[in-house]
């Protein structure tokens, strides 16, 4: 029995154990897949987050525990590119923000974002 190989049609990327495999070895998609697991996964914990009866302290410790797990699930076992760790680098920033809010500049008295060192 002789098998036409064009018949078959290449495996382009599977999902296994919730990762998105490619036969590129690319983790753009995988990046991006994870990214909005966490933004949704904040969004279930925005009302938790977003309560004013939570120090900022336990609510960056609920970040810590709760979302960035959901985000890094697979990092273990992939190798970053620059551009993939700065992705997730800006979203735990992100988050961050969200969570602690706002600040007042001490000179001018109006609200501000908090910088990156800040965080």
């Amino acid at each position: 029995m002789k098998i036409d190989n064009s018949s078959f049609e290449r495996v382009k990327e599977c999902k296994h154990l919730g990762t998105t495999l490619t036969n590129q070895n690319s983790i753009k998609e995988e990046t991006k897949s994870r990214l909005k697991s966490g933004n949704a996964c904040y969004h279930s914990a925005q009302n938790l987050l977003s309560s004013s009866s939570l120090s900022k302290n336990l609510k960056n410790e609920i970040q810590r525990t709760i979302i960035l797990p959901v985000v890094l699930y697979w990092c273990e076992t992939l190798s970053f590119t620059l551009r993939e760790e700065y992705r997730l680098w800006v979203f735990d920033n992100r988050m961050l923000r969200r969570i602690f809010g706002p600040k007042r500049d001490q000179v001018t008295g109006e609200l501000r974002k908090l910088h990156n060192e800040e965080l």
